[in-house]
């Protein structure tokens, strides 16, 4: 694989948007009236506590980091990639990659299926739109 061919053929605008449709799910699937709370709760994360963290350190950093997950799921796809094809590229990402992933770090964490529902499922979900924004303007 060529890495400068592959890099060179990536819509970096569509890859703008997946991150920012991360930032967006992120924003609405970690909320208090959806799974906000229970994750808090489950992770051990007060109100208080969760204010002092230095958050332009925490989402400048994730998004630099969901800009680098979206340039990957972008080079990994085909050229000839539709929203559909995106969505099951995603899919494949959120579920055997990254749920596997944290399935096995939360066995050995003992950490609760819960949290492991909360978290795994912002991911699939989240791949799943990327894969879809990066396949429809691939």
């Amino acid at each position: 694989m060529d890495i400068a061919t592959t890099l060179s053929g990536i819509n970096w605008i569509a890859v703008i948007a997946a991150a920012l449709a991360a930032f967006a799910l992120g924003a609405g699937w970690y909320s208090m009236p959806l799974f906000g709370r229970t994750w808090m709760r489950e992770i051990g994360l007060s109100e208080e506590t969760a204010g002092s963290a230095n958050m332009p350190l925490v989402f400048g950093t994730a998004f630099v980091l969901q800009f680098a997950a979206a340039t990957a799921l972008a080079a990994s796809m085909p050229a000839t990639s539709t929203w559909l094809t995106g969505i099951q590229c995603g899919l494949v990402v959120g579920v055997f990659w990254v749920a596997s992933a944290f399935a096995i770090t939360y066995l050995f964490e003992q950490r609760s299926m819960r949290l492991f529902m909360i978290n795994a499922g912002y991911y699939i979900v989240l791949f799943a739109i990327m894969g879809a924004i990066l396949g429809s303007w691939h």
